[in-house]
C-alpha cells in the first residue's frame, strides 16, 4: 500500500520540531488526518500510548492547537536500540482551518490511540476556548 499525502486548504502551522513558530518544548508532531464530511470537518490524530488527561486542545480563532506529552516509561535504563521510530516526550501540532467551520462547537474523543475532533460547519463567529476530551466508548 502506497503512502498518500493530500494537499488541502488546511494549513499546518507547526509541522516539525525545527519550525520557527513551534513551541520551544515540543519535540515531535503526531501523524494527522483532516477530512470533510456532510456534517463538518474531522481531525484524527494518531497518539497511541497516551491518556486523555495528558492531552490539551486549544482554540485560537481559526487555529487548533493539539499538545501534550507521551511518557516513555517502558524502556530499560541501559538499553541499546536497533530501531527507534516511536516518538516520546512533548509534542505539538497547530492547524489553521479554512473559513466555514465553528471551532467553538468542536467535540473531541480519545479512543484506541486516536484523538478525533469533530468541527461542525460555522453559523457564528469563532472565539478562543479549550476543547474538552471525552474517553471513547
Amino acid at each position: 500500500m502506497a503512502m498518500c499525502k493530500v494537499s488541502s486548504s488546511v494549513h499546518f502551522v507547526t509541522r516539525n520540531a525545527a519550525s520557527r513558530e513551534g513551541s520551544a518544548k515540543a519535540h515531535w508532531v503526531p501523524n494527522t488526518d483532516v477530512y470533510v464530511t456532510d456534517n463538518g470537518l474531522v481531525i484524527k490524530v494518531e497518539l497511541a500510548g497516551m491518556r486523555s488527561d495528558n492531552l490539551e486542545i486549544t482554540v485560537e480563532g481559526n487555529r487548533l492547537r493539539i499538545s501534550g506529552n507521551r511518557p516513555d516509561g517502558c524502556r530499560a535504563p541501559k538499553c541499546s536500540f536497533l530501531v527507534m521510530e516511536i516518538n516520546y516526550g512533548p509534542f505539538e501540532s497547530v492547524l489553521e482551518l479554512p473559513a466555514g467551520y465553528d471551532l467553538s462547537l468542536a467535540k473531541a474523543a480519545y479512543l484506541n490511540g486516536f484523538l478525533r475532533i469533530d468541527v461542525p460547519v460555522a453559523h457564528t463567529q469563532a472565539k478562543s476556548s479549550k476543547v474538552p476530551i471525552a474517553e471513547g466508548n
